[in-house]
């Protein structure tokens, strides 16, 4: 077993994310927090518009403590307005991709239990074909610019809809009442997939998200000072990995987030970072290998940077070489998973093993077992095991899922296969579920399978993940038609029509027959 034991670290040290925030309002007032477009908002403004927004949550909504405010926003400035106020209202945030199709929202909506949403104004014709059949009471719309040049909120179906710049007015003349969260109060249902196909909120608790700010700290950001860091952050708020990040470790030592709404502009991407020198970047592999192609990236002023961090999916040796070569600073491997707010493992910055995810943080134990759940020995592969105070609280409202992958003392099955090396890193080198990790999302199988069998002329289908260089996987579906004119282009349309982009195959292969089982069951590694 592995583990790094070290309680140097007081995870007792704030009661909630809301006191950690507080105290960086307090700490740092005229740093600015975050930038966006050209546009900067300082601990203070935060600190103020964020209380407006807890106060007209609690004064115009009815929302009251526990109850459920779902996100679908870009990287925007209202971002981290919308989690702190809900944080400090005492809701809980659910982070929702604004990229879902219908069919994927209403589910995430009607399973979190959300009473309400804040939402960009593009996609309000989407939402306001799934509200009504949700128990959302509020709908809240802002436009992208809205920080930046004050919108009229568009015209709309819903009749329980405001401007987002209409609650801010309305909290402004309000008071708000703060609330007293525990570390143990749910402050986060962050949704992810499972083998079964079905979405589950991980229940991430304040302390959950604390731990993991404290962790990281202790982990990579030994060199950082406080207050005077600038961190870019391409990665989407609503992916855990940016979330824990960007609005709870960076605001911690009053640092500087540079949001960026849609990476794959890279000239406006590339613009933003050139307003200012900067010292950390997360990113991950496909992010670098697009950057360090870019001629304007190349001329940027790296002589700060200090920390680049990469998680989400495999880095590989040649795009670490690459991104040494045009910035000069090395790339910390990490690990994580949605249940473990994420950070689990790093790579220390001054013995960094590419190739591997790093070793455990302080006070997480890690160890493999085999398929009778039995420890294997170092140098062993087996699947990964993770405990310490970062693990999630559970599944939300799925208690036999829960118990399927959290032990009574307390270890998460993650359904990697890991091997732990006499040093202490870890390397990944399987995954026991059949999950596809395309571009840093999670996809599962059953879900594009049940999907696909809903379409005409389909006998039975299969789906898997192949390798590939810009996304580190792709989906591939094998499939079986009783309909000799059926094509993939057919197919692949009525997948974008109802599941997000990164889940549509984008490899499809006809089959008289898929291999099988000799109960029936598709044997998904054989077609691998």
């Amino acid at each position: 077993m592995s583990d790094s034991a070290d309680q140097s670290i007081d995870f007792q040290a704030y009661n909630s994310v809301v006191a950690v925030i507080e105290e960086s309002f307090a700490r740092f007032p005229d740093k600015p927090m975050f930038t966006c477009m050209g546009k900067d908002l300082s601990y203070s403004e935060v600190d103020r518009l964020s209380s407006q927004f807890a106060a007209y949550l609690q004064q115009h909504t009815g929302l009251v403590p526990g109850d459920r405010i779902a996100i679908q926003l870009p990287n925007l400035l209202q971002y981290p307005i919308v989690v702190y106020g809900a944080m400090r209202a005492g809701l809980v945030v659910v982070n929702t991709n604004p990229l879902y199709t219908p069919r994927e929202t209403l589910h995430q909506f009607n399973d979190s239990g959300a009473k309400a949403l804040v939402v960009l104004a593009d996609l309000l014709p989407a939402v306001e074909k799934v509200v009504p059949d949700t128990g959302i009471e509020r709908v809240i719309v802002t436009n992208a610019i809205d920080m930046l040049a004050p919108q009229a909120m568009p015209e709309t179906s819903l009749t329980n809809a405001v401007g987002f710049l209409d609650a801010l007015s309305l909290g402004e003349q309000a008071q708000y009442q703060p609330v007293s969260a525990q570390l143990e109060d749910i402050a986060l249902l962050q949704y992810t997939g499972g083998t079964t196909g079905v979405s589950k909120g991980a229940m991430l608790t304040h302390g959950n998200l604390v731990a993991n700010m404290l962790q990281g700290r202790a982990a990579l950001m030994d060199n950082f000072q406080d207050g005077e860091e600038v961190y870019i952050v391409p990665l989407p708020l609503y992916h855990i990995y940016a979330f824990t990040l960007t609005l709870v470790t960076l605001p911690s030592g009053g640092q500087l987030a540079v949001l960026i709404p849609n990476p794959r502009d890279l000239d406006a991407f590339v613009a933003e970072m050139k307003r200012r020198p900067f010292s950390g970047f997360a990113g991950l592999n496909t992010l670098f290998v697009s950057l360090c192609h870019h001629d304007g990236f190349k001329a940027l002023d790296f002589s700060r940077l200090k920390l680049t961090n990469s998680g989400g999916m495999a880095l590989n040796k040649d795009t670490s070489d690459l991104w040494i070569s045009v910035t000069q600073c090395p790339i910390s491997e990490g690990y994580g998973l949605t249940e473990t707010s994420p950070m689990a493992t790093y790579n220390p910055l001054d013995a960094i093993q590419v190739g591997t995810v790093g070793i455990p943080c302080v006070a997480t134990e890690l160890k493999v077992i085999d398929e009778a759940g039995v420890e294997q020995p170092i140098g062993e592969r087996g699947e990964l095991c993770i405990r310490g105070p970062q693990v999630m609280k559970g599944y939300w409202q799925r208690p036999e899922a829960t118990e399927e992958v959290i032990s009574e003392d307390g270890w998460f099955k993650t359904g990697d296969v890991a091997v732990i090396q006499e040093d202490g890193y870890v390397r990944i080198v399987d995954r026991i579920k059949d999950m596809v990790i395309v571009s840093g999302f999670n996809v599962f199988p059953n879900e594009i399978e049940d999907v696909v069998m809903l379409y005409e002329g389909v006998r039975e289908c299969a789906v898997i993940g192949v390798d590939d260089e810009r996304s580190g996987q792709a989906v591939k579906l094998f499939l079986v038609s009783n309909d000799p004119d059926l094509t993939a282009d057919q197919v692949k349309q009525h997948c974008r029509e109802n599941l997000v982009a990164y889940k549509v195959p984008r490899h499809i292969e006809f089959r008289d027959d898929l291999p099988k089982s000799n109960v029936g069951k598709i044997l998904r590694r054989e077609l691998r």
